[in-house]
């Protein structure tokens, strides 16, 4: 009989989860309109997970079935020392996890990029929602498209491969620069995933009619562009992907318009140790209260069993009387 710490990690609708999105920082150097775009200050160091702390947790989740981990902030390469986590995180795949990713803005990995690639950063996931100066300082709150672009260089010179860039699509902002984004992915060699936006923002700037569907984005891009489906790789893939013609690929995740929550594997850990079940989460568990109570292992797997097997169906964007999570993109963790 398995122990129970090796037995999947599955919710009570199925769904076995595998993939942890991990939170290092709730802040950011970047003031994106989708995410945190008003001067919300950070969460007090204390309460922030040490390196040991979050290493503790992510070797549980392994155990439990976890088996890719993608670092997340807030941006998180403006925590100290963020290299030496990676590192230690990159040891769990003697235990069981597969594949490492960092999710970043860009604009601080130029000098970094090396370090990251040896210290066991399988792969990259970018965010740009701008390739024009002025639209990209709209967006951020900074001028930083530079930045980004020297960011994306050198991770191709430090070996990184499978780069993904993420752009969160709003209409009226930057839903002009669609076919743009498609031919810089082509130029590139890159995979662009269109983003639906999402409520999640602090300056609650969201409206349905801000939203541009996946099949509308689709659409334009088919208008110019010969797109080949590219067949999911897993049950649990949120992106629809399409191979464009000079070889890069373009994706859309139609978070709001087509929920993929009936196949979704993922499950979330805050800055401050919270687990969430879902980005759209009402409720967390407090994993950061119990670790610093003195618990043992034994009693943080039962509190993430329980608390996954807990898991909404679900999130409810499109019900009436929906309500916002209390966080917003950068405290839950992206």
């Amino acid at each position: 009989m398995k122990d129970v710490e090796q037995v999947p990690l599955q919710d009570g609708f199925g769904r076995q989860l595998g993939d942890l999105r991990l939170s290092v920082t709730d802040r950011c150097n970047f003031r994106c309109r989708y995410c945190r775009p008003t001067g919300i200050p950070g969460l007090p160091r204390e309460e922030i997970l040490s390196f040991d702390e979050i290493e503790r947790l992510a070797r549980l989740f392994v155990s439990l079935g976890i088996r890719k981990i993608r670092v997340t902030g807030g941006e998180p390469l403006v925590r100290r020392d963020l290299p030496l986590l990676l590192r230690r995180l990159a040891g769990l795949k003697g235990q069981g996890l597969q594949e490492l990713v960092l999710t970043s803005n860009g604009s601080l990995l130029a000098p970094l990029a090396g370090l990251l690639r040896r210290s066991g950063v399988d792969r990259l996931n970018l965010s740009c929602d701008s390739l024009r100066r002025e639209g990209f300082k709209a967006l951020t709150g900074r001028d930083g498209l530079d930045l980004f672009l020297e960011g994306l260089k050198a991770a191709h010179e430090a070996g990184f491969r499978g780069t993904k860039v993420n752009c969160v699509v709003i209409r009226g902002l930057n839903d002009h620069e669609i076919l743009d984004f498609a031919r810089f992915a082509d130029q590139q060699g890159l995979a662009v995933r269109f983003i639906e936006f999402m409520p999640l923002d602090s300056g609650s700037e969201w409206g349905p009619e801000r939203v541009v569907p996946a099949a509308e984005i689709l659409s334009r891009l088919r208008e110019s562009l010969d797109l080949e489906e590219i067949p999911a790789r897993n049950p649990a893939e949120t992106a629809s992907r399409f191979r464009l013609p000079g070889g890069g690929e373009v994706g859309v995740i139609s978070s709001v318009t087509a929920p993929f929550c009936a196949r979704c594997n993922r499950v979330r850990l805050t800055a401050d140790g919270h687990l969430r079940t879902c980005l759209f989460a009402l409720e967390e568990t407090d994993l950061r209260g119990l670790m610093r109570q003195g618990v043992e292992d034994s009693e943080l797997l039962e509190s993430i069993r329980r608390a996954v097997l807990g898991r909404e169906r679900g999130h409810r964007v499109n019900e009436p009387g929906y309500l916002r999570p209390g966080r917003d993109m950068a405290g839950i963790g992206g």
